[in-house]
C-alpha cells in the first residue's frame, strides 16, 4: 500500500476547514466569520502549494522531488509566529515525564500523554479536514498541562505545517486593554483576529482572570468564535472540572466570651471551573474539547523544591 501523502492531506484539510467556516456565516451578514482565514496564505509555498514536493519533467510522466521550501525552515517560522514563550519551546511529547509517587497521579499522567499522542496522530481526518475537537487539560499548577499543550502544538506545526497560536489568557486580556489607549500601535482586531482564526489555538490558564463582565465578554468572543468555525483549541486550566466537596473544618474558637464555640465551618467547594466560566460557555467548552483530568498529580515544582532543601 502506498504511503499516505500527508502534505496533500493538509492542503485538503485546509480546504475543508475553510468550507466549514463559510457554512458558519452569521445570519444576515453574507460573510463567513472567518473571512480572514480564507484569504491567500503567505506561508503556503506557491511552487508546491503546501504539498512539500514538485513534479519535474523527465520526458515521461515526471519525477516527484522535494520542494525547496522544505529546506528553508518553514516550520521554524511557523513556530516563531505561534508565539510560544521561550520557556516552553523545548516541550516535546517524548520529553514528558510520567513518574509520580502516587499511583493515581501516575495513571493520569500516562493517560494524558496517550491522549495527546493520539490527538497528533489523528489530527488529519481520514475523510479530509482537520479534527475540530480540542482538549481541556485540567489540574493544579505544576503538573505539566502547558508542556503537553505546547508539545502537541509543536508536533502539529512540524508534521503538518499547521498555523498555530499560543496565548496566555491573562496576557491576552491585558494586551486587549492596551489597545484602548489612542497611542497604541495595535487595534483590538489586530490582537484578536490571529487568536480567533488560528488553525490550532493553545489557550493557557483558562479561568485565571477574575470573571468580571468584561473578561467574560472577551472569553465569549474567543470561545464562541472558534466554536462556530469548528476550529480546534487546546485549553489548560488550574480549576477542577467536577465538584469536590472538602471535609468540614474543625470547630473554631469563639471570638466572644459570652457564647460557646463557633459552628463548624461549612464544607467548601474550591477551584471549580464552573465558578469562573459562564454556564453557556462551559457547555460549549465540553462540546468542543475532550477533558483530560490531572487533578491527582502532585505539583512537580514543589516536589523539586522539597528535594533541594
Amino acid at each position: 500500500m502506498p504511503k499516505p501523502d500527508f502534505r496533500a492531506a493538509v492542503v485538503e484539510a485546509r480546504r475543508a476547514s475553510r468550507s466549514a467556516g463559510d457554512e458558519g456565516a452569521e445570519p444576515g451578514t453574507g460573510t463567513a466569520p472567518a473571512a480572514g482565514f480564507v484569504a491567500a496564505d503567505p506561508e503556503v509555498c506557491p511552487r508546491c502549494e503546501g504539498r512539500g514536493w514538485v513534479v519535474e519533467a523527465d520526458g515521461g510522466n515526471g519525477t516527484a522531488k522535494p520542494c525547496d521550501c522544505r529546506r528553508h525552515g518553514r516550520s521554524d517560522r511557523l513556530l516563531d509566529a505561534a508565539g510560544v514563550p521561550r520557556r516552553y519551546r523545548p516541550c516535546r511529547l517524548d520529553k514528558f515525564h510520567v513518574s509520580s509517587p502516587d499511583t493515581g497521579g501516575r495513571r493520569q499522567l500516562q493517560e494524558a500523554l496517550s491522549v495527546c499522542r493520539r490527538y497528533v496522530e489523528e489530527f488529519v481526518q481520514p475523510g479530509g479536514g482537520f479534527r475540530d475537537k480540542g482538549l481541556l487539560l485540567a489540574g493544579p499548577p505544576g503538573v505539566g498541562k502547558t508542556h503537553l499543550a505546547v508539545a502537541v502544538l509543536t508536533e502539529l506545526v512540524r508534521t503538518y505545517g499547521v498555523r498555530g497560536r499560543f496565548v496566555d489568557f491573562t496576557s491576552l486580556t491585558h494586551q486587549i486593554q492596551s489597545t484602548f489607549d489612542p497611542r497604541s500601535p495595535e487595534s483590538k482586531h489586530q490582537v484578536l483576529d490571529p487568536v480567533m482564526e488560528a488553525e490550532l489555538l493553545v489557550l493557557d490558564e483558562l479561568g485565571a482572570q477574575k470573571p468580571t463582565a468584561w473578561v467574560q465578554d472577551v472569553l465569549y468572543l474567543v470561545i464562541n468564535s472558534r466554536y462556530t468555525r469548528r476550529l480546534p483549541t487546546l485549553f489548560t486550566t488550574n480549576y477542577r472540572l467536577e465538584r469536590t466537596v472538602l471535609p468540614a473544618a474543625p470547630p473554631r474558637q469563639s471570638r466572644s466570651l459570652d457564647r460557646g464555640a463557633d459552628e463548624p465551618a461549612l464544607a467548601e467547594e474550591r477551584n471549580l471551573l464552573a465558578d469562573r466560566v459562564p454556564p453557556a460557555l462551559l457547555s460549549r467548552l465540553y462540546e468542543m474539547t475532550r477533558p483530560v483530568d490531572l487533578s491527582a498529580v502532585e505539583d512537580f515544582r514543589q516536589a523539586i523544591g522539597r528535594h533541594r532543601l
